[in-house]
């Protein structure tokens, strides 16, 4: 017997009936909102516990965030790495799903971003450098001749400072960190604010912030790898893009500045299909991407719109993902570089057997100048915003 599941269901129809009592008492308005709150409080929670340590010597913590329903996502202060989101399909079987590891080690030894928090710049720009008021600013070479994801020494691979927090409705996590003048070859101390928040809505928001005092280039994001049927291949599961258009690459995936129409490509997700229904076509952009590996231009009216980006499902388990954000760009990456070589959780990280959603502005974006802008000057925040919708169909 679930144990867990169980005792999850009494305390429900324990809620249930104490409204249904304080709806027939005679000082009904005064006796039923206290009730609620209190419960739900009562369910949500924040646990801490030892991640493994650095090679520095210094602890690494774990935070498992759980909400009202049941919902758990786990996340360590190094990198802010997201290492497990537990929901349930649609006969309510909790499941894992993203790839990642049981302790630091894995991550250490593993550089693929396993669900990290990117930055200063999600994604790649080329040649690893841009100008800025006539100024040629060299960055770190981690990519091919590219810089990528921040560089070798990018968010994803700091310890933050971290502090969890509870409302009536969420938990959470604050992380800071200010980022020095020169940090891979930026411009700007960055002072930067992320907060992790778990809804009982089912909604698992991240919200950055930033200010810095010279003028420099942010385009933050999360690097989940999700499977939504925990393990296997992806090719099965569907989705959808609220894009119809995408940005081309070269060889080296670096946008060559076009914006190009999915209608009639591979690239056309504005009605959800299977992954594997097009990725094996004879086609130069998935050759260079090895499958997807690009940014498609969200249907917005402004680059900071609040809307739908993506919806991801799981046909055999019912689990569906909506992904939102207030960017102009989401990146897809369907798994091409996983080999089957890495284990995670007791899960063979096979070829092709997770994708990633990055809502973020395009890449190469700083030399780019008909992309929107990533530019941040000194006295602006810069702000972002992306929503994960854990819902079953």
């Amino acid at each position: 017997m679930n144990f867990k599941r169980l005792t999850l269901a009494l305390c429900v129809a324990a809620a249930c009936a104490q409204s249904t009592y304080a709806n027939e008492a005679t000082n009904a308005a005064a006796a039923t909102q206290k009730p609620a709150v209190v419960k739900s409080v009562a369910q949500l929670s924040v646990a801490e516990a030892p991640f493994g340590k650095l090679p520095t010597g210094e602890q690494t913590t774990l935070y498992t965030l759980t909400n009202a329903n049941g919902v758990v996502v786990k996340v360590t202060n190094y990198g802010g790495v997201i290492t497990s989101i537990n929901t349930p399909d649609k006969a309510g079987k909790m499941g894992d799903i993203i790839l990642g590891f049981d302790n630091i080690d894995g991550y250490l030894k593993n550089k693929s971003y396993f669900g990290a928090l990117i930055g200063r710049y999600g994604n790649r720009i080329g040649k690893a450098q841009f100008d800025i008021d006539g100024k040629t600013y060299k960055l770190d070479v981690n990519n091919g001749i590219n810089h990528l994801h921040g560089g070798s020494q990018g968010f994803w691979a700091l310890l933050w400072d971290t502090k969890s927090f509870k409302t009536e409705n969420s938990v959470g996590l604050t992380l800071t960190h200010t980022s020095p003048d020169g940090d891979q070859g930026y411009p700007g101390n960055l002072k930067v604010t992320v907060v992790y928040e778990l809804t009982n809505n089912n909604e698992f928001t991240i919200t950055y912030k930033a200010t810095t005092d010279k003028t420099t280039h942010v385009n933050m994001t999360q690097h989940p790898y999700f499977n939504l049927a925990g393990k296997g291949s992806i090719l099965n599961q569907e989705l959808f893009i609220n894009g119809s258009k995408y940005t081309p690459v070269d060889s080296g995936l670096i946008p060559t500045g076009e914006l190009a129409p999915v209608v009639g490509t591979p690239f056309d997700f504005t009605k959800p299909h299977a992954i594997g229904q097009m990725i094996e076509q004879t086609n130069e952009q998935l050759k260079n991407g090895g499958g997807y590996d690009h940014n498609w231009v969200l249907n917005k009216k402004s680059d900071d719109e609040w809307g739908l980006d993506a919806r991801f499902s799981d046909p055999t388990s019912g689990r569906v993902l909506e992904v939102y954000s207030d960017e102009p760009g989401i990146q897809f990456y369907s798994g091409n570089f996983l080999d089957g070589k890495v284990d995670g959780k007791g899960v063979n990280f096979e070829y092709r057997g997770a994708i990633c959603l990055e809502p973020q502005h395009f890449p190469d974006t700083p030399n780019k100048p008909k992309f929107p802008s990533t530019l941040l000057k000194p006295g602006v925040e810069y702000k972002s915003k992306i929503a994960f919708k854990f819902l079953v169909k």
